[in-house]
């Protein structure tokens, strides 16, 4: 049985870190690693390193690429034996410009030519049976699927709504958790304000919990009664800001299990993201141990300013 299942995008990232992020000209690059990527991924792992047991289910080719995802899953402690390989596709690829003294950066993916999952390639018995199923959109057909049968067993539904696709209103429709990116969900709703978005996104849907992550300036949640803020932490050098919403989803629903305190679940989240933001990419290394972010909450370290 595992505890967290993750479901949606998964590739091979190929960081650049760099002294600024050219446009039309040339630059050298600091450094270059090639790693593990993709939202769901990324928090998938990133829950595997706070202590969960965790499963990925996505796509991969049989190429070269496909195999590095794999085998990075496995060395990060991630169940891969529901992942489905296409004979002949192309596995995902991603490249990430970092900037070094900022630690930004910008991306740029593919999927082309490999097929996402059916509806009927999902394992509704390791579904029913988790904690939490974690989608981001991605896969639509396999997740929405997926997240019928993990409403229908009472599994924790939490969705990382960061970018608007096919399959979206359903999925939200399904959500527990329905934290979306700031950009996402003023879209979403046409509105400017951030606040009045997610009062009006939870009154539509209903989740148990509707907020937003807006970077630097924190997250804000609300679960139909209490409206709550949270600053993010400062960082000291931020070495690549890629995954860090990833990681705040997983570790927000993993401490919702253990508390429906939105404060503390979204500080819980916010401190998995800054100490992740000290090294490269969404993956463990850089994705803390539970005793790494305990430490660190105890530690009182200081918050941005609001």
């Amino acid at each position: 049985m595992h505890a967290f299942i993750g479901i949606g995008f998964c590739s091979n990232d190929h960081l650049a870190v760099l002294p600024f992020i050219p446009m039309d000209t040339k630059v050298r690059m600091l450094s270059h690693r090639i790693m593990g990527g993709g939202p769901a991924a990324n928090a998938t792992a990133g829950a595997a390193a706070l202590g969960l047991d965790a499963a990925f289910v996505g796509t991969v080719g049989d190429d070269a690429d496909g195999e590095m995802i794999l085998r990075d899953f496995r060395a990060q402690g991630v169940d891969i034996s529901m992942m489905k390989v296409r004979p002949g596709a192309t596995s995902a690829i991603a490249y990430l410009w970092i900037e070094e003294k900022t630690g930004n950066r910008s991306c740029a993916w593919t999927r082309e030519g490999l097929d996402e999952l059916t509806a009927d390639e999902i394992n509704p018995e390791a579904i029913a049976s988790a904690k939490i199923l974690h989608v981001d959109g991605h896969n639509a057909a396999g997740a929405i699927a997926a997240a019928k049968v993990a409403r229908e067993a009472g599994v924790l539904v939490n969705y990382d709504a960061g970018t608007h696709r096919d399959g979206m209103e359903e999925l939200l429709g399904l959500a527990d958790l329905m934290i979306c990116s700031e950009e996402f969900i003023l879209k979403l709703t046409g509105l400017k304000d951030a606040e009045a978005a997610v009062r009006q996104v939870w009154a539509k849907y209903r989740p148990k919990v509707c907020g937003a992550t807006m970077g630097v300036r924190g997250s804000m949640a609300f679960d139909g009664k209490d409206f709550v803020r949270c600053p993010a932490f400062k960082v000291e050098k931020v070495v690549d800001t890629t995954g860090c919403g990833d990681l705040f989803h997983a570790g927000f629903a993993i401490r919702y299990l253990e508390t429906q305190d939105l404060l503390a679940c979204q500080q819980f989240g916010a401190a998995v993201s800054a100490i992740k933001c000290r090294g490269l990419s969404g993956r463990p290394p850089s994705a803390p141990t539970r005793a790494e972010v305990e430490e660190f909450l105890r530690a009182g370290h200081e918050v941005q300013p609001v």
